[in-house]
């Protein structure tokens, strides 16, 4: 059973604090997150950039509740995760929070319409394929219901990752490189559509990106180097999604 906290309007929807994760290797221990503390609020869009191996990925999944860390406090969306069981934990990702990732991550046996309903049936929500239908119609895919992902373009799979995403209008979106299999000009209309659709869902975004351009776009940037956050700016206003 979760265990969820009375949230009110002014509490964040993420709110970590001190979080250290630590992995262990043929070498010995590894310091992936040395102490990182984040506060992010509802409908905030915070990018977050960083080198390869900063341990940007590995805070995403925490989040998310797919990582347990090593030590320190988790709470997302008013759920504390600290040693919640992984049932309570899929059952938390699933009320509160929607994963795009870079690979899509579609079932290749499944059509748009399908993959985009299984959070849905996952759910028990009779309306699944009709609601699947609608999210796909809103990304631009009412022409696609009955494609598989091997018989879309790489632009196309993402789109259909976004509805899934969106399926259950989560609270969180995470997204790790949503644009890295694309192409700039596919990319650029995936971002637009990400944020589009964040605005009309009232969602947060926590977006990890290697694209200064649409970090920019975001309210905030944080910096992660080496396992801890050294940077952490207000973006301009024309330039925030």
């Amino acid at each position: 059973m979760s265990r969820m906290i009375s949230a009110t309007s002014i509490d964040p929807i993420i709110a970590l604090s001190n979080v250290t994760l630590t992995l262990n290797s043929d070498a010995g221990p590894v310091n992936i997150l040395r102490g990182i503390d984040l506060d992010v609020a509802a409908g905030e869009k915070v990018s977050v950039v960083g080198p390869s191996g900063a341990g940007k990925t590995s805070l995403m999944m925490i989040v998310a509740g797919l990582e347990q860390p090593s030590g320190g406090a988790v709470r997302v969306a008013g759920t504390t995760l600290d040693g919640l069981d992984e049932d309570s934990l899929a059952l938390f990702r699933r009320d509160h929070v929607g994963i795009v990732f870079q690979d899509f991550h579609l079932i290749p046996t499944m059509t748009a319409t399908e993959n985009v309903a299984v959070p849905l049936e996952l759910a028990g929500r009779r309306d699944a394929i009709e609601n699947a239908r609608e999210r796909l119609e809103s990304v631009g895919l009412g022409h696609r219901l009955t494609h598989y992902p091997g018989q879309l373009s790489g632009g196309e799979q993402q789109r259909v990752a976004l509805a899934r995403a969106f399926a259950m209008t989560p609270t969180l979106l995470l997204a790790d490189e949503p644009t890295g299999n694309l192409d700039s000009d596919t990319g650029e209309r995936v971002i637009e559509l990400m944020f589009q659709l964040s605005v009309e869902n009232g969602t947060t975004l926590l977006l990890i990106t290697h694209e200064s351009a649409i970090a920019s776009r975001c309210d905030r940037t944080i910096r992660i180097d080496d396992g801890l956050i050294v940077n952490d700016r207000e973006n301009s206003a024309g330039d925030a999604c």
